[in-house]
């Protein structure tokens, strides 16, 4: 794996309104094209009367324990937003863009980013095991402490990505494009698709946990 001598820039804080409009319970509704703008979600549930809607927009908007758990959007964008304590959970987001964005402490178990993109977003803190971004392009973005234990990152394209002091057992990255992308402080064991990293630098002690995945895909045995 080769290292890069180009330092990955912080990813872009969303800009939202000093004053944010508080959202009410037709703002948790999301139907076919639905915008919301510079509103401010609290304990909010929101739902869909119809299936999967499509081309649903949310822009300079806050999430504060706001539930999305279990939901299906379609083009979905979401820019300059910040979620803090909200349940994402099995959240499937397809062919959708989230922009500018800073994702705190929020439940993120099996949710979903298939065919996505990503930029400038910041996940902290987050609980992300079994998260998906198969064929997603990740662009500065910054993974730090979060659980990824088994996430999916399969035929994904990494550019100007950080790992920091992730948990990533048995995390996939099979024919992963990546560039300029770091690991710092991770538990890399069990890592699947290791031919996925090229490009990537990883730090001497990640490297440990990493080891044993790379002896297996070589085909090399170690004698006791």
């Amino acid at each position: 794996m080769s290292g890069s001598s180009t330092s990955p820039k912080s990813p872009r804080a969303p800009r939202l309104p000093r004053e944010l409009t508080p959202a009410g319970r037709d703002d948790a509704e999301l139907v076919h094209d639905a915008k919301r703008l510079s509103l401010d979600f609290g304990a909010l549930d929101l739902f869909t009367p119809e299936d999967d809607p499509e081309d649903v927009t949310f822009e300079r908007c806050r999430f504060t324990d706001t539930r999305l758990a279990g939901l299906t959007l379609h083009r979905a964008g979401f820019a300059d937003v910040a979620f803090r304590g909200s349940d994402l959970a099995n959240l499937r987001l397809f062919d959708s863009r989230l922009f500018n964005a800073a994702v705190t402490t929020c439940r993120m178990t099996g949710t979903q980013f298939s065919e996505s993109g990503l930029r400038d977003v910041t996940f902290d803190g987050c609980r992300a095991d079994l998260a998906g971004f198969r064929f997603a392009v990740l662009r500065n973005v910054v993974f730090r402490d979060c659980n990824l234990t088994e996430a999916n990152f399969q035929k994904a394209e990494l550019r100007d990505v950080r790992f920091e002091n992730c948990t990533l057992v048995a995390a996939q990255f099979s024919q992963a494009s990546m560039r300029d992308v770091r690991f710092d402080g991770c538990d890399l064991s069990g890592l699947g698709g290791v031919d996925g990293l090229d490009g990537a630098t990883v730090a001497p002690s990640d490297a440990r946990s990493l080891l044993p995945s790379l002896v297996h895909a070589l085909g090399i045995t170690i004698a006791d």
